[in-house]
């Protein structure tokens, strides 16, 4: 049976619609998309798709013709985690969840260490200004559930990848050039530790699986995160 149309509601520089897109192309889905300009959202959009007015977003069952009139009969989605778990129950033979119980479990445990334990010390450093020690901490703790090689949890991408690789990304990219609310040359810093040091090693190796894919290297625009970040932090 064919999967009802599917309609993307997007955001070039959101990492999290962004795990959505990684997953979607690991999929070899079928779906349209529409923009959403965070800093101007259409009215049309809180009302028709998502109250909340955050982007990922999907509707499920209706025209792809007309994205901003959607049928009212149609399915709306919203969360970027449930909408990776969507997607990988529309397309069973992706991989997205494996098969085995057990490592859809190290699957779903490895996403709850991600938003539990990582971002408030990532937001923490690159939005606040505080010191990186905590959230280079929470990195290395995130590191330990990495599988030995491969991806998050095995030799496959999953969700799991898809839930983090955004952010993995923009990391190394906000540091290299030292854009964050940190100090002036903490970013350099900090980057030497997690993508050239021996102790993060598998991170780095993690991060060269996952960006040497053609999901990850066709839905990350560097020059266009780099400019967004500059001008929402102002360095």
């Amino acid at each position: 049976m064919a999967t009802p149309d599917i309609i993307f509601y997007t955001s070039k520089g959101c990492p999290y619609a962004h795990r959505v897109e990684l997953a979607f192309q690991e999929a070899g889905a079928d779906v349209t998309r529409y923009q959403i300009d965070l800093q101007n959202k259409p009215e049309w959009y809180a009302q028709r798709v998502n109250p909340a007015g955050k982007v990922p977003a999907l509707v499920y069952g209706s025209s792809k013709s007309d994205p901003e009139h959607p049928s009212p009969e149609s399915v709306k989605l919203a969360e970027s985690l449930i909408l990776l778990e969507f997607v990988a129950d529309l397309y069973p033979d992706s991989g997205l969840l494996p098969k085995d119980p057990v490592q859809r479990a190290r699957v779903r445990l490895f996403i709850d260490t991600v938003t539990n334990k990582l971002f408030e010390p990532f937001v923490a450093f690159f939005y606040r200004g505080e010191a990186p020690d905590k959230f280079v901490e929470a990195v290395a703790e995130t590191q330990k559930l990495l599988s030995p090689s491969g991806f998050a949890v095995g030799d496959r991408f999953t969700i799991a990848d898809a839930a983090l690789a955004p952010f993995v990304g923009r990391w190394e990219l906000h540091l290299r050039h030292d854009v964050g609310k940190y100090a002036e040359g903490t970013g350099p810093r900090v980057h030497q530790e997690l993508f050239q040091s021996e102790r993060f090693a598998r991170l780095q190796k993690f991060f060269a699986n996952i960006s040497s894919r053609q999901s990850y290297k066709t839905s990350f625009d560097s020059e266009y995160l780099l400019s967004s970040a500059r001008a929402r932090i102002g360095r």
